[in-house]
C-alpha cells in the first residue's frame, strides 16, 4: 500500500495549494482582473457607510446591481465550459442540461435580487456567491476548471461575500 505523503498530489487537493502556494498558482493576469474586481464591492459596501443617507441608498443600489452582473458572469464561465469546441472535450448534447442551468441560474438570482429591497437583496446576493463558489470548487476537483480558478475564487468569494454582509448589516 502507497504512503499517502509520498502520493502524487491530486488537482484541488490542500496538499497540492500548500505546495504551489494558494495565491502564487493564480496567473497573474487572472490575479489582476480579479482582484480589480472586486474594488467596486469594498469601495460601494465600506464607502456606502460614510455617504449622505440619499447617496447611501444610490451606493447599496450600485453594489446590487454590480453584484448582479457579477453573478451573471460566474454563470458565463460554466455556459463557456459546456460549449467548448468537441475537440477540447465538449459535452455531449443530452449532458448540457445540468451545466446550462448551472450557468444561467446566477444571473436569475441577480436579476431577482434587483427587484427586491436591499435588506433582502443583500443576503440573497451572499448566498448565491457562496453557492456559486461551492460549484466552481467542485468543478476544480472534478477536473472541470482548471485548480488556479479555485483559488482565484476562494479569494474573491470572501471579499465580495463580506463587502455584501457589510452593506446588508
Amino acid at each position: 500500500m502507497e504512503d499517502a505523503t509520498n502520493s502524487p498530489q491530486q488537482p484541488g487537493s490542500i496538499r497540492a495549494i500548500r505546495r504551489d502556494g494558494f495565491f502564487a498558482v493564480i496567473p497573474p493576469a487572472a490575479r489582476w482582473f480579479g482582484l480589480t474586481g472586486a474594488i467596486p464591492f469594498m469601495v460601494l459596501s465600506f464607502g456606502g457607510e460614510f455617504l449622505s443617507p440619499a447617496h447611501q441608498s444610490y451606493a447599496q443600489f450600485s453594489l446590487m446591481a454590480y453584484g448582479a452582473v457579477i453573478l451573471s458572469f460566474l454563470g458565463g464561465v460554466h455556459w463557456g465550459r459546456a460549449i467548448v469546441p468537441p475537440e477540447h472535450g465538449r459535452l455531449e448534447d443530452k449532458t448540457l442540461w445540468v451545466p446550462l442551468a448551472i450557468s444561467v441560474t446566477p444571473s436569475l438570482f441577480g436579476w431577482g435580487a434587483l427587484l427586491v429591497p436591499g435588506f433582502i437583496a443583500l443576503p440573497i446576493l451572499a448566498a448565491s456567491f457562496a453557492a456559486m463558489l461551492l460549484i466552481d470548487l467542485f468543478m476544480v476537483r472534478i477536473g472541470s476548471l482548471p485548480e488556479w480558478y479555485g483559488n482565484l475564487r476562494v479569494i474573491l468569494s470572501a471579499v465580495v461575500v463580506a463587502s455584501l454582509l457589510f452593506a446588508w448589516v
